[in-house]
């Protein structure tokens, strides 16, 4: 009698431990959601006022990236909502096929695709343009997750740890270094180091995976005229303010402008011409201009609580893949905002990189979306396996 009791109690405990453990996962879907959310309504404001002057120039119409990128969020709406709904195991089937999709796009774009700013980058469809190194920095993901989470017990031998490497990730980064884009090559090697770093693989190993990309990186930046130009800009842009300087005194002058409040919605004066690329990578210094340091701190929140939340639900995630498929979108996503942030600061070198959810560019913003909505089914797979073990 004793024990049947003993055996219903804990039944008992157990079954509220799951109901907790689903209830958190619920909130971690809300915050993430509403994250997000915010930063797609104040990426929207942000467009119309930093697009309309190159709209006016290039266009004839103040509105024209503005309702680009309004139809792309749509799409982007669409995708998300999908990938929230469609079970995240689906990925791990199907990496193999998403990663040939991905190389024959990177392949793609450097036989057939545009030229613009001294990089091939996009190809042209007819109706809008794809970028398929933003499709590289998903399919990256989760070809490495799929391949780690199946080697777990034998990633102790070297060649298990290093072929599906330098396969997956070496082979997309010099796909991506031909066209160039050393700012979407990072963004995938951090992604794709911080999946290493949480997987079975020895210290060791990853250790020295970092030290050789750090390397890469530092080679790659100072064998380039126009990224060397870049580095000396940072350390030092009054050394050429009209030159390769310009960019960020102007990007500073405008945070400087915009003070603690900011000088108000739409009345941004650099977007006149002042600030380069004030609708794609520097669109973060007319939001500060307009809403001030306290409008910049609340972005800078956001893609924090994206960041803590999505490693929280990486480490709730039901099995290693979605273990290793949420911490490398998060890194993704917060990895690239701390880049382009970084850069209008002049905490880091200016690499180009768009502000996800923020910055115009149709293909990014589908796919950090489409990213988001992987994440949150992660956090809703995790609910589910609550609700099923609390039965």
């Amino acid at each position: 009698m004793t024990t049947k009791v003993t055996s219903i109690a804990g039944a008992r405990s157990a079954a509220r431990r799951h109901v907790a453990t689903a209830e958190i996962n619920t909130r971690l879907t809300v915050l993430f959601s509403l994250a997000v959310g915010l930063l797609l309504v104040i990426g929207l404001g942000a467009m119309r006022s930093a697009s309309s002057v190159v709209g006016l120039e290039q266009e004839g119409n103040g509105w024209a990236f503005f309702t680009r990128q309004l139809i792309a969020m749509g799409f982007g709406a669409v995708v998300m909502i999908v990938a929230a709904r469609v079970p995240y195991a689906w990925y791990r089937k199907t990496a193999l096929p998403i990663f040939l999709v991905s190389s024959a796009g990177l392949l793609a774009v450097l036989l057939i695709g545009d030229r613009d700013y001294g990089s091939q980058r996009w190809i042209d469809l007819g109706f809008t343009e794809f970028q398929p190194s933003e499709f590289a920095k998903f399919a990256t993901i989760v070809a490495l997750a799929a391949v780690m989470a199946k080697k777990e017990r034998r990633l102790d031998d070297v060649w298990h740890f290093v072929v599906p490497v330098a396969t997956i990730v070496g082979s997309t980064c010099l796909f991506i270094m031909l066209e160039p884009d050393l700012g979407t090559t990072l963004i995938i090697a951090a992604a794709a180091f911080a999946i290493l770093a949480v997987s079975a693989s020895p210290l060791r190993y990853v250790t020295m995976t970092g030290i050789v990309g750090a390397i890469s990186a530092l080679a790659l930046a100072y064998a380039s005229d126009y990224r060397f130009a870049r580095v000396t800009a940072f350390l030092d842009p009054y050394a050429d303010e009209l030159g390769d300087g310009y960019q960020v005194l102007q990007g500073l002058g405008a945070l400087g402008t915009g003070g603690t409040f900011g000088v108000g919605l739409g009345a941004s004066r650099t977007r006149w011409g002042w600030v380069p690329n004030a609708h794609t990578d520097f669109i973060f210094a007319i939001i500060g201009e307009e809403i001030g340091f306290a409008g910049g701190l609340v972005i800078v929140a956001l893609f924090a609580l994206i960041a803590v939340v999505g490693l929280i639900v990486a480490f709730r995630a039901p099995d290693r893949f979605g273990r290793f498929l949420a911490v490398g979108i998060t890194v993704w996503i917060t990895a690239q905002a701390v880049v382009n942030i970084g850069g209008v600061v002049q905490a880091m070198p200016i690499t180009g990189m768009p502000l996800p959810f923020i910055s115009f560019g149709g293909t990014a913003l589908v796919m950090a979306m489409g990213a988001a909505g992987v994440l949150i089914n992660v956090a809703r797979s995790g609910v589910a396996s609550s609700r099923r073990r609390s039965r």
